[in-house]
């Protein structure tokens, strides 16, 4: 067994290479390189998705793999784990042809900029033989990777969020269904009005320097991560010492890119609060997508849109943007920033109606994987959708079907994700509450206790364990989606969430 893990620390050095290399071009393409280059980059992707696909499929690797996973009742925890995961992504690896692997890789970073195009100038058409390619190649993955267990859209969502399948997301979407969807159409027949000061244009440099603010509120050590600008905000990273996120400024919309920080930087938490000595191995970082969207939205909407958060840090927002909220007070800014309103794009979109964005995308994607729904069709078909659950007609496609990048980079079967983490974040919060006042705790003025208590019950693990069982070690209980429909319920019946 010695050398079988000799070699295997050895290769799984080169993928780790592999990994922070991948890191680094995907920044540069959404942050820094000018969008004429991506295309011609585009073929050295597929030069190091060739290698890297090479590594992970060679067969010595893969006997040595094997020879550990056959004795891996000797190893320790995280290195068991790890052995475990590795041969599952062998094994699917070598069910995809390297060809159409290397393929897709040249074809997601040729569509990114693409995609771009078409969102700014709301031309589906642009981005429309692309998305075709990305979704023949998603099918096609569903027939290579099934298993007895695993077949359909359950095999991509499986790649997301493991242990969660269809049959486990549409009992969670049934009981927003049936829990959630009435109450939200109570709440936003009667929208309140957006209040004239939100209407006017707030300095993007200022912007910035409160953003940079927020950072430190939250605890987050600029030594180890930097801030940049995309058109659609992100976190990415590699270990525990380079985690990055990036923003968009409205100048027209003074707290979108506010609570995009908030929840970029609970991503960049969670990742730099991993255990240290999970560096170096293939187990560092968030234990899932789902897992790693409860901590952003844990931040974003149960800690950003509390009373007890604005309580501390209103005032710094006012002396930054005086005169403009000079007469704004604390209780009309939270009225506005829990504001309920069915509105088009999902990232803007308030924490009661927010779910009914993921719930129409994963509908969607399961069309388009079983071929009753043609993407030159999506579109209209998104249009008539979301006019049917939200009241509302999007004016073009950069508001409807192209507001996210996920299908430009073939991240079919991501989206529930979203929903998912959103609901565990709540069952977090309810069983951090039992342990110290967390209101109480956020008016000292920065986060801190909330981040070690996440650190020590959630991120010290990174994905050194499968993210259900993460949930019942932090929570004591499996995935129960009645406490997120129970949070928002009580939330949003209140007549002031000031």
């Amino acid at each position: 067994m010695k050398k079988a893990l000799q070699f295997y620390t050895a290769q799984r050095k080169k993928l780790l290479a592999f990994q922070y290399v991948g890191f680094l071009t995907s920044w540069d393409a959404q942050t820094e390189a000018a969008p004429g280059s991506i295309e011609a980059d585009s073929a050295y992707q597929a030069v190091l998705s060739e290698m890297s696909y090479r590594l992970t499929t060679d067969p010595e690797f893969e006997r040595c793999v094997e020879e550990l996973y056959q004795q891996r009742e000797g190893l320790d925890d995280v290195l068991r784990h790890e052995i475990e995961v590795m041969r599952k992504s062998i094994s699917d690896a070598k069910k995809i042809p390297m060809e159409d692997y290397v393929a897709f890789s040249e074809l997601t970073s040729r569509a990114y900029p693409v995609y771009v195009r078409a969102k700014q100038t709301g031309d589906f058409g642009l981005f429309r033989p692309y998305l075709e390619k990305i979704v023949d190649y998603c099918r096609k993955q569903t027939e290579w990777l099934a298993t007895d267990d695993l077949k359909g859209y359950d095999v991509l969502l499986d790649r997301y969020e493991p242990h969660y399948t269809q049959k486990k997301y549409d009992a969670f979407f049934n009981v927003l269904r049936e829990r959630l969807v009435p109450f939200v159409k109570q709440k936003t027949a009667c929208p309140a009005p957006v209040p004239e000061w939100a209407k006017q244009k707030f300095d993007v440099s200022k912007q910035r320097v409160f953003c940079e603010y927020i950072r430190d509120v939250m605890c987050f050590d600029k030594n180890f991560g930097v801030m940049k600008e995309s058109e659609h905000p992100f976190t990415s990273g590699i270990g525990t010492d380079d985690v990055r996120i990036t923003t968009h400024y409205y100048e027209d919309d003074l707290v979108s890119s506010i609570f995009s920080v908030i929840h970029e930087t609970g991503h960049a938490t969670y990742e730099r609060q991993c255990d240290p000595s999970l560096n170096g191995t293939l187990c560092g970082g968030g234990a899932s997508l789902g897992m790693h969207e409860s901590q952003s939205r844990f931040y974003e909407n149960i800690i950003g849109r509390s009373s007890a958060f604005w309580q501390a840090h209103y005032p710094v927002l006012q002396k930054t943007f005086a005169p403009q909220l000079d007469g704004v007070s604390l209780g009309e800014f939270m009225s506005y920033v829990n504001r309920v309103e069915a509105s088009f794009v999902r990232t803007e979109a308030d924490e009661l109606t927010y779910p009914l964005h993921i719930l129409l995308r994963y509908e969607i994607e399961q069309k388009l994987l079983n071929g009753s729904l043609a993407v030159e069709d999506l579109p209209s078909y998104w249009n008539s959708k979301f006019t049917e659950y939200f009241g509302i007609t999007p004016p073009n496609d950069t508001v409807g079907v192209l507001q996210d990048v996920h299908w430009a980079y073939g991240d079919i079967g991501y989206f529930p994700t979203y929903a998912l983490g959103s609901a565990i974040s709540a069952q977090l919060y309810h069983a951090m509450s039992k342990d110290f006042d967390v209101e109480k705790s956020l008016l000292s003025g920065t986060t801190k206790q909330i981040n070690q208590w996440l650190g020590e019950h959630v991120h010290k693990y990174g994905s050194s364990k499968y993210p259900d069982e993460i949930l019942r070690i932090a929570t004591g209980e499996d995935f129960d989606p009645n406490y997120y429909v129970d949070y928002l319920i009580k939330k949003y019946s209140k007549d002031n969430l000031a």
